[in-house]
């Protein structure tokens, strides 16, 4: 571990870029970045087993959807509504500058209720899919904060 790694101790600001809409108008409020899961566990119990259920894990991984909830300009929604499910490069970039690049499409942007008195804002999903535009995968890539390792 380097001494130059940090954890993050406040999560503003994080963001989310569309790599075809870099320049929309959207102000994340909250991010819910990807996590991982392995899928869950395959049952390897057979009749031959003596008091114990057997699992194994499963050998693929999966990078989890991304939520937001952002504020946004009204000009913007065309835009957005014509991203939907058009997969793009997207990236999560954290408090300390680092980024999580993976393949992805926007899956849902639903408006929330507009209120007198408070700011108007849309829930917002995007969908990992670690598949580029021509259909070959892509793992997500982590670049860590310049003068980090980005061990710890």
């Amino acid at each position: 571990m380097l001494a130059s790694a940090k954890r993050l101790d406040d999560g503003f600001s994080t963001t989310i870029s569309l790599s075809n809409i870099p320049t929309i108008k959207l102000f994340e409020k909250d991010v819910t970045p990807p996590g991982m899961t392995a899928g869950g566990a395959i049952d390897t119990t057979t009749m031959r087993n003596l008091a114990w259920r057997t699992m194994a894990p499963r050998k693929l991984k999966t990078l989890t959807p991304v939520s937001a909830t952002v504020a946004y300009a009204t000009e913007a929604l065309e835009t957005i509504f014509a991203q939907i499910g058009i997969i793009q490069l997207v990236t999560i970039t954290f408090p300390d500058e680092s980024t999580l690049a993976f393949w992805g499409w926007l899956e849902e942007f639903t408006p929330g209720t507009n209120t007198e008195g408070e700011q108007p804002t849309a829930n917002m999903v995007v969908q990992t899919g670690n598949r580029n535009a021509d259909g070959e995968e892509v793992a997500p890539l982590y670049t860590p904060p310049a003068g980090s390792s980005g061990e710890e």
